[in-house]
């Protein structure tokens, strides 16, 4: 039986690639964005490189909370059930604290983990009522430890979603359920958020980084750095190295 995939943020980056790469495999989409333009381009890139994929899209703009369970509902009831949600929709506006950019810090905070938060609970609505599926949180390898300044609440943002993902693995673990949740580690994968940051570290292309998250989805592991190498030899040193050296490196 074919998947159903829905993911949030599918007009650009990662939740494009991601969608191609699914494609690719065969997969149905369920795809929304704020951008219908890019989202229609999209669907028809899709259906012309892969003519048998049934993609479907819709308007959403995840901070109206309202509209998120609204989507995500109307896809299930399009394509009577919804098998993997990839919670990916985000931004990287954050400022560092105290520098009068309130206003940038909280449309961060509200949208990545917020809005975050309002996709989590749609999407296990209909899991629960399906009694399976698969929720992926896009997460990012900044969660691991406190990152200074354009990035201290977009870490936090990311690290509240990893919070979420993994209390929620505990929770159906403890009931035996058969719903999955996998967060996701990215390190730097070439997107609109990264392309100005000088000296990214290991960056690699939107198509590489993708098909890494992809495969990495379809593993179905708890928490996965990607791409694996070198991000999750990273992620273990950035866990431990005292604040002295991050605030060296950083």
């Amino acid at each position: 039986m074919t998947s159903v995939v829905l993911i949030t943020g599918a007009s650009s980056g990662l939740g494009e690639g991601m969608a191609r790469e699914f494609a690719a495999r065969g997969c149905s989409l369920a795809l929304c964005a704020r951008r219908m333009d890019r989202l229609e381009q999209l669907q028809a890139d899709i259906q012309r490189d892969h003519p048998g994929v049934d993609v479907r899209v819709a308007t959403l703009d995840v901070n109206d909370h309202d509209a998120v369970f609204q989507v995500f509902d109307a896809f299930c009831e399009q394509f009577g059930r919804i098998d993997r949600v990839l919670v990916n929709a985000g931004i990287g506006k954050g400022q560092p604290l105290g520098t009068g950019r309130f206003d940038a810090n909280r449309e961060t905070a509200e949208t990545d983990f917020v809005a975050a938060l309002a996709q989590f609970e749609a999407a296990m609505a209909i899991f629960r009522r399906q009694n399976h599926g698969h929720l992926v949180a896009v997460s990012s390898i900044s969660a691991v430890r406190g990152m200074p300044g354009n990035m201290t609440v977009y870490g936090a943002t990311k690290a509240g979603v990893a919070s979420l993902a993994e209390g929620l693995r505990v929770e159906l673990r403890k009931k035996a359920s058969p719903i999955r949740v996998t967060t996701l580690l990215p390190g730097y994968i070439l997107t609109a958020i990264n392309e100005d940051v000088k000296n990214a570290p290991f960056r690699v292309d939107l198509e590489t980084g993708c098909r890494a998250m992809v495969a990495a989805i379809e593993k179905g592991r708890p928490v996965a750095c990607v791409p694996p190498w070198p991000w999750t030899p990273i992620a273990f040193l950035l866990r431990r190295l005292p604040e002295s050296i991050l605030a060296r490196m950083f």
